[in-house]
């Protein structure tokens, strides 16, 4: 929707677009955490599990507010400029050929039917239903061929391509130990498991600074730099998580509640945040009528690299014997963690050289 919009307004747009939505995101994101907090500590379980099930019903029903068009309406001028003659998909030639051909079927069936009032009988061309029927297959078929080349060619782009493999090796190579650390901080740490949902507050309100900051400073900066500033970023708060385990922050004076407010809640914002400026280059580069799908095989790479992720940090916490009730070596997990957040790093290449928020 957002790819769509920009293409009705002037490309400079883009950004603002995808901040305002992302902020109304983040605002969103801070009612639902604040909610969840009071939930947990004011309702019982089947209330809970009531409430958040009827909320995403009514966003579900407010589907029906979008206006959308068929894509059978849509050009694909990729495709028609490289392919050209027969496969060319014109929208007014379509309706034009379609018109015809429904003239031509309406004079042959009034033709018919004359000649069947004549005689005394009317019968039904099932011919006539039956061409019918294959010509609107055809058109659905090539609709599809048309939707899926040029998903192929938008893919095929080495300015999309490239930072989505980025992204999937950037998650790959990163052991996720998030469940681990939730049970340290609710059974050794003892913090509440409605503190543990407003932490998400500070995420969410970290990512409406992170939006603001980039949408106000960062849109020239080029991609590869903003890559390189998350992932060092993200290292100081893995760091940040072996001093809460090592309990050096008591030795500080600071509480382990101000540790898991100001560390793992904001990795949260920072690991949203590094996909803005992605998201805005592939919503300008995606040809019309795929919008939706792109941003859907990216959302897929991306959640199964966090996936196999998670499986290469259950891997770790297995061989490191780190379990519920045994985090002796967790602190050498997070060491590992934190050696391994640089490792994407040396895949940036994949990014294009040139790539910003703002190219077209």
């Amino acid at each position: 929707m957002i790819a769509e919009a920009v293409r009705s307004e002037r490309a400079s747009f883009a950004g603002d677009l995808q901040s305002i939505s992302w902020m109304t995101m983040a605002l969103g994101g801070i009612c639902g955490s604040l909610l969840g907090g009071y939930a947990l500590t004011n309702l019982q379980i089947n209330k809970i599990f009531l409430l958040f099930s009827a909320l995403p019903t009514i966003q579900l029903f407010s589907c029906c507010l979008v206006e959308e068009s068929s894509v059978n309406n849509k050009d694909f001028p990729e495709h028609s400029t490289s392919n050209g003659g027969p496969h060319s998909m014109n929208g007014s030639s379509f309706r034009k050929d379609n018109t015809s051909a429904e003239r031509s079927n309406s004079v042959s069936k009034r033709k018919k039917s004359q000649k069947n009032t004549k005689n005394g009988t009317v019968t039904v061309n099932k011919s006539q239903v039956s061409k019918k029927d294959r010509s609107w297959a055809k058109r659905w078929f090539h609709s599809l061929k048309m939707a899926t080349f040029t998903l192929f060619r938008a893919f095929r782009q080495p300015i999309i391509l490239r930072p989505m493999a980025w992204f999937f090796l950037a998650h790959v190579t990163f052991p996720n130990l998030s469940t681990v650390m939730f049970y340290y901080q609710t059974e050794i740490l003892k913090l509440e498991a409605s503190f543990l949902g407003t932490t998400r507050v500070i995420g969410w309100l970290s990512l409406m600074i992170g939006t603001f900051i980039y949408n106000r400073f960062l849109q020239k900066m080029k991609l590869r730099r903003i890559l390189l500033c998350a992932h060092i970023g993200l290292s100081i708060l893995i760091l940040l998580d072996v001093v809460l385990v090592s309990r050096s922050n008591i030795s500080l004076g600071i509480s382990d509640k101000v540790m898991v407010l100001f560390g793992s809640a904001l990795a949260d914002g920072i690991n949203q945040f590094k996909f803005m400026p992605f998201l805005i280059l592939s919503g300008q580069l995606c040809p019309p009528g795929v919008e939706g799908t792109l941003f859907a095989l990216f959302m897929s790479i991306n959640n199964l690299g966090s996936t196999i992720g998670s499986f290469v940090g259950a891997g770790l916490a297995s061989i490191l014997n780190i379990s519920s009730g045994s985090f002796d070596k967790l602190i050498l997990g997070i060491i590992i963690q934190f050696f391994c957040i640089f490792i994407p790093v040396c895949f940036l290449f994949l990014i294009p050289k040139e790539a910003t928020g703002i190219s077209a």
